[in-house]
């Protein structure tokens, strides 16, 4: 589990975060939605650890992330899964050594327990034998499929989904989302997804965190964000007239 107590963020005179406290859990899709400016990446960075707060506390389980000293705040990261927004492959990097890079880069494998590895993630990604191709001679879905496979390789307790589903059509990112579901539950890992997606609110959102203005103003999972009285998750999620006449539908059939 990942937790934030009373998480603050500036820039200068701009605050960003605005006293978020909230917690994320294993095995289940954990989602950071709201509109653009609302603190979402740069939330998502100060989990990860990219960024710092100005205030406040981020604990992996039990353990408070900035009182670890260097050793301590390399073992977590040792446990972290990061799949970028654009994927982030390397383009002169085939697909195996795209998903091999986290094992070169820490752990004492041989390479043949590696490749071992990267054929094991990559069938569970369904990219069996595709390891030859580079990035540039794949879509744009089996780039995000590498991009998974590469986070997990280290068989992650804790995984950052940023945008997973940016620039995908429906049908590859309703894809997407099940991987990245099913991969959660089975490995009970504590997968935080920063997403503009509404289809992967409805779908996957286990535990919903909607941000406004650097606040948290709702908390809650998918099955009570079409019951949900607040103003501003109806305004973010019913944006669109067909989901604006799937409320109304489905509050009449109550």
């Amino acid at each position: 589990m990942i937790r934030t107590e009373d998480l603050f963020k500036s820039f200068g005179e701009n605050e960003v975060l605005k006293g978020i406290t909230t917690s994320f859990y294993p095995g289940k899709a954990n989602l950071i939605i709201g509109r653009s400016g609302a603190g979402k990446t740069v939330l998502l960075k100060c989990l990860v650890g990219l960024m710092w707060p100005s205030e406040g506390h981020i604990y992996y389980d039990d353990a408070a992330f900035s009182a670890l000293n260097k050793k301590q705040i390399r073992a977590i990261r040792m446990q972290v899964g990061m799949l970028f927004q654009g994927s982030a492959l390397f383009d002169s990097m085939t697909v195996e050594e795209n998903v091999r890079f986290p094992l070169d880069m820490f752990t004492n494998m041989t390479r043949k327990e590696k490749l071992n590895r990267v054929n094991e993630t990559l069938e569970r990604v369904e990219l069996s034998g595709v390891n030859s191709r580079f990035p540039s001679e794949t879509s744009g879905g089996m780039q995000k499929r590498v991009g998974i496979a590469r986070a997990i390789v280290m068989d992650p307790k804790y995984l950052f989904c940023d945008e997973p589903n940016s620039g995908l059509d429906p049908k590859t990112a309703i894809l997407i989302d099940e991987l990245i579901l099913n991969i959660t539950k089975d490995k009970n890992i504590t997968t935080v997804i920063n997403t503009h997606d509404m289809n992967s609110v409805m779908e996957i959102g286990d535990n919903i965190v909607l941000l406004h203005q650097g606040k948290l103003v709702w908390r809650g999972n998918k099955s009570e964000v079409l019951e949900s009285t607040n103003t501003i998750l109806k305004d973010f999620i019913f944006a669109s007239p067909f989901l604006q006449r799937l409320r109304k539908s489905a509050l009449e059939n109550q």
